[in-house]
């Protein structure tokens, strides 16, 4: 067998295992662990990253916890600089023998602890089993016995296998909160997750929406049509404004007591703290799709089927079957 046929028949194996069944049990924890989802670039890390200073402002005890392979979830927080990820760190001190400590992988500003799950290198591995990996770590780090208040845990809502589900299959968190934009992308990747939130509740899990935060709103409301139709509330709407872009862009936090976007973010912590899990009622693809005007989304575009000629470029004469037919006795 060659390397690329163990490495080939690796991957199969962990794309093979599911996750563990849905816990169907209370929820008892006190410290509320939320998950926010979003597509990719719809400004979750943004939207944490000024959360989560905030909350700790307000004398909350805050984790914030990367689980986007693209490691960007705690840059923002710390000025542009990225932390060692945990999987990456996991590895290394394998191969010297050494265990993983909370020092290697933790770290804080002005009251924020946050950290990195990471992932593995382009087509080396799969991001959902290192998602399972880098909790397994943390869970023999004492995950469980750490004192917060809240665990923020920041997760790319357009992957879908079962390693990224991983909050909501196995209730590992209370809350789910959607981050999306005034796009049919964003909206779309939000959907998903109230679908998956919805499969879960139905299999008797505990989970919840909590409610959606709209960023880059230019006021067009897709988003908030998007929220009102599934039955989840609008938690916060982060204008679309050029002073938040070029600081965000900057590595800046700009949701700072006393700031100009303070009271956004002192409400959107309140908030979050208080919206109740909510089972959504997600929207089939046209439910979707009708949220934009057709010519936004071609949603004035007819489905014609293709024929046998059509695919042949040319006349199609349909030839007998050779199939035997024989008489029911």
């Amino acid at each position: 067998m060659t390397m690329l046929d163990a490495q080939t028949d690796s991957l199969r194996e962990e794309a093979s295992q599911e996750p563990d069944p849905v816990h169907t049990g209370e929820v008892t924890s006190e410290t509320q662990v939320i998950a926010i989802y979003g597509k990719g670039g719809s400004g979750k890390s943004f939207a944490l990253s000024n959360l989560s200073y905030m909350m700790a402002q307000q004398g909350k005890r805050v984790l914030l916890i990367g689980c986007d392979p693209k490691s960007d979830t705690t840059s923002l927080l710390f000025g542009g600089k990225s932390c060692p990820t945990i999987i990456e760190t996991s590895s290394k001190k394998k191969l010297a023998g050494e265990e993983v400590t909370i020092e290697d992988v933790c770290f804080q500003r002005d009251g924020v602890f946050a950290m990195e799950l990471g992932g593995p290198e382009v087509g080396r591995g799969c991001g959902g089993r290192g998602i399972i990996h880098g909790f397994e770590l943390l869970e023999k780090l004492g995950f469980h016995d750490w004192g917060f208040d809240y665990v923020l845990l920041d997760f790319l809502g357009d992957v879908v296998c079962g390693g990224f589900g991983l909050p909501i299959a196995r209730d590992m968190c209370q809350k789910v909160i959607v981050v999306g934009s005034n796009d049919l992308q964003s909206l779309y990747v939000a959907n998903n997750v109230c679908h998956a939130v919805e499969y879960f509740r139905k299999m008797g899990g505990n989970v919840g929406v909590a409610g959606m935060i709209i960023n880059k709103d230019d006021g067009t409301g897709e988003a908030h049509a998007f929220a009102e139709s599934v039955g989840i509330p609008v938690l916060t709407a982060i204008p679309a404004n050029d002073d938040i872009r070029r600081k965000s862009a900057n590595y800046q936090i700009v949701g700072v007591p006393g700031g100009e976007w303070a009271s956004l973010f002192e409400t959107l912590a309140v908030n979050v703290a208080e919206a109740p899990p909510l089972q959504p009622n997600p929207l089939d693809q046209d439910g979707l799709l009708n949220l934009f005007s057709a010519d936004q989304t071609g949603g004035d575009i007819e489905l014609v089927p293709a024929t046998q000629a059509d695919m042949r470029g040319g006349v199609f004469e349909e030839k007998p079957s050779l199939e035997v037919i024989y008489d029911e006795i």
